[in-house]
């Protein structure tokens, strides 16, 4: 076994995405973004005319953020501080959705704000990935940290022995997104967050929890 293992999204954990996302579209697309409809297909909104946009122009948009505009987005309060801090007691990995498209850029972007980490590029749950890292590294224990909930219920479904926290580090949207039900904990704060993941990694692997058994996301 090595080192604790923990495995991180990026937007809205480490760096901010919403909201840069929604200044970009109102200032260049006369988009308006409702951050708080958490479905994108209602969402986003043409100005001129309040009608949604074509589900396609959306998935366009958000291809375009990440081709352009990546250098918008700043570091959540005190993600970097916390991991720097966390690595001298665990590996750091970061697993995002951002698509193959734009990893090179990601890994760049991270390394920029000071955390040069290994970077895996995903589609759809997180569960079969993060297993997939688990099974190669071998950790002693191992934590994930997401904004999604459907992500939380992935990683357990295939890896129920992982730590899991929700956190929504966006201020803006935070008070408006409920508590993943397979997540261990709920919390938005890194200097909270700190505290918590250090005391799970002395703790050892997560009791695995019979709810989930059988579960298919």
């Amino acid at each position: 076994m090595s080192r604790p293992l923990i495995i991180t999204d990026c937007d809205e954990v480490l760096l901010h995405m919403v909201v840069p996302f929604r200044q970009w579209l109102d200032e260049t697309h006369d988009v308006h973004f409702d951050m708080h409809d958490r479905s994108f297909a209602e969402a986003l909104r043409h100005k001129d005319s309040g009608e949604p946009l074509e589900r396609e122009l959306v998935w366009q948009l958000l291809i375009g953020f990440f081709d352009t505009e990546m250098h918008r987005q700043a570091p959540i309060a005190g993600a970097v501080e916390a991991l720097l801090r966390l690595s001298r007691i665990a590996d750091i990995e970061v697993l995002t959705n951002i698509g193959e498209r734009h990893h090179g850029q990601r890994v760049e972007q991270l390394a920029s704000h000071g955390l040069a980490l290994p970077v895996h590029w995903n589609q759809g749950g997180k569960g079969r990935p993060l297993a997939a890292i688990v099974a190669a590294r071998q950790p002693s224990v191992t934590l994930f940290i997401d904004d999604l909930a459907d992500h939380h219920h992935s990683v357990a479904t295939h890896a129920p022995d992982v730590w899991r926290l929700h956190m929504v580090g966006e201020p803006e949207i935070a008070a408006g997104v409920p508590a993943a039900p397979y997540a261990h904990a709920r919390i938005d704060d890194w200097a909270s967050a700190e505290t918590w993941i250090t005391q799970r990694l002395a703790q050892g692997p997560a009791p695995t929890d019979s709810l989930i058994t059988g579960a298919t996301a």
